[in-house]
């Protein structure tokens, strides 16, 4: 029996009109994709457009990665109930070995503690932080971007930076009222001030799209080595000081690159740092005072201290006084001597 005579000959129109209309959906969302993927969005109309793309695009990414998040958990559990066993015995192993660091850092931590109020030093001000969940990856040769489902109503604006349980993962490019545009630190557009713990040496951190970004301009004669722990500086006011970053590694170019924290698990979830310049951590107008306030700031003079002042004037002008007449009055000829 042809195709025709059979009973699909009902389904032939409507089968064609579904996979014409899936075919421009599908056209549709990749035209959608490739305007939010885009890396050059200087244009104001062109910046409008991927800002309504990106807030459009954030919940539909988010509806299609939890199966995806579900996928994986379940994959992640079933694994773990096998390796089970020897999860536990390398658990173990880690555990003992560092016992003894744990003893170290507690002790570390009490004089540091001791130190810093015998010495009166003033600790970081906390910041203010919005948590969010990455929806949707954008990756490829040069640009690494993500989709966060938090926005301007959550109080994000462009510069503030994200981290994660690990340290610093990127800084946000991009924010509508919904969601926000993550740039990764391995971006090309990505440029970030560190510093190396050990001998506070500074840099600029580049991306080049790789897994590790490089370090440039590094200050100081052998100022950095292999296993450096390296920091956010707080150069320029864009990220607060002290944020973890990485290690430092030699690659196989011969530059210093960074091994990131943040690659140690996925990025789903993030915390922004609602932190946009060291200004919001001090009172302004107590540092807009004017330059002679402290003149006005002296405490009133007592009657004791005016009587002294007053005492010194009159016994300096008392002294000026006789050493002018000194000065003035004619030489007297010595007792017995005869004018001539």
């Amino acid at each position: 029996m042809a195709f025709r005579d059979g009973p699909f000959e009902t389904l032939k129109v409507p089968l064609a009109w579904t996979a014409a209309a899936a075919t421009v959906a599908a056209g549709v969302l990749a035209f959608v994709l490739l305007l939010g993927d885009r890396a050059s969005g200087d244009e104001p109309a062109y910046g409008a457009l991927r800002g309504g793309v990106a807030q459009t695009a954030g919940p539909v990414s988010g509806l299609f990665a939890a199966p995806v998040r579900w996928i994986g958990a379940a994959s992640d559990h079933v694994a773990g109930y096998f390796n089970a066993v020897e999860e536990n015995r390398r658990l173990r192993q880690q555990l003992a070995e560092l016992e003894p660091w744990r003893d170290q850092a507690i002790a570390l931590k009490n004089v540091n503690a001791r130190y810093e109020a015998m010495l009166g030093l003033r600790v970081e001000p906390p910041v203010a932080m919005a948590t969010a969940r990455s929806v949707s990856e954008s990756r490829g040769p040069f640009a690494n971007a993500r989709l966060l489902d938090a926005g301007s109503s959550k109080g994000v604006r462009v510069g503030n930076p994200v981290v994660n349980e690990h340290g610093l993962v990127g800084r946000i490019a991009g924010v509508t009222p919904g969601v926000s545009r993550m740039v990764l630190l391995t971006d090309v557009a990505s440029r970030t001030p560190v510093l190396v713990d050990r001998t506070d040496a500074r840099a600029i951190m580049t991306g080049d799209g790789s897994d590790n970004p490089r370090l440039e301009f590094i200050r100081g004669a052998e100022a950095i080595q292999s296993g450096d722990r390296i920091l956010s500086s707080g150069d320029g006011g864009g990220v607060p000081r002290g944020v973890p970053i990485g290690v430092a590694a030699r690659g196989i170019d011969g530059s210093w690159r960074v091994k990131l924290f943040s690659d140690r698990g996925a990025i789903d979830y993030v915390r922004i740092l609602l932190f946009q310049d060291f200004a919001q951590l001090a009172d302004r107008e107590a540092l807009n005072a004017p330059p002679l306030a402290g003149l006005t700031a002296a405490p009133p003079v007592d009657a004791a201290t005016a009587a002294a002042i007053s005492d010194e004037t009159v016994r300096q002008a008392a002294a000026a006084a006789a050493a002018t007449r000194s000065e003035t009055a004619p030489p007297q000829p010595a007792p017995g001597a005869q004018p001539r």
